[in-house]
């Protein structure tokens, strides 16, 4: 009786494991090829679903591709998107807070750039350089809606970040290729 609850142990291990492992469709991950390299982000449509659909609507009508990573800050953010193609501004993005979904602007987090109304994000997007507790909705402040985060390519966020600027603008803006869905 004891080998076969083992064997049974082996077989239905790996499919449970299987089970509990998010599917791409659960976590999609984007491919954001730039002249500096490429950066792939894991999405997290469960937790911020307004915010990965308007992301995955932009990279599916290829709207990023020929744009721009244009802002650097070290230690805090690069943002960009394309200036070349007038951004979709209606509607706007209802602001998905980080204090309500519990993604955090930790190191490596991508999301929505916004002006100081907190429902007025639309295309333009950053990545963390650093952890920025500060977007996270301080007291009393909207914060600012992650949506996902970087699993490979840090070293070229940082490449940017870290670009000569005129006040907070590369001298020099990075050009984004494309952005891809990954297919698994």
């Amino acid at each position: 009786m004891k080998r076969i609850l083992a064997a049974a142990a082996l077989v239905l291990f790996p499919i449970a494991t299987l089970a509990a492992t998010p599917s791409p469709a659960q976590h999609p991950r984007v491919k954001i090829v730039t002249s500096a390299g490429t950066i792939v982000v894991e999405l997290d449509p469960k937790r911020a679903p307004k915010t990965v659909a308007n992301f995955l609507h932009l990279v599916d009508t290829k709207f990023y591709n020929g744009g721009t990573f244009f802002r650097a800050i070290p230690k805090f953010v690069i943002q960009g998107g394309n200036k070349t193609k007038e951004a979709p501004t209606d509607p706007t993005i209802k602001l998905e807070d980080p204090k309500d979904t519990g993604v955090k602007n930790i190191d490596g987090a991508i999301a929505m750039a916004r002006t100081s109304d907190p429902d007025s994000a639309t295309s333009e997007f950053f990545i963390d350089d650093g952890a920025q507790p500060s977007l996270d909705a301080p007291p009393g402040q909207p914060g600012y809606a992650a949506f996902g985060h970087v699993v490979f390519g840090m070293e070229i966020v940082r490449r940017i970040a870290r670009m000569p600027v005129n006040g907070d603008q590369l001298l020099t803006p990075v050009g984004i290729v494309r952005i891809d869905r990954v297919k698994l």
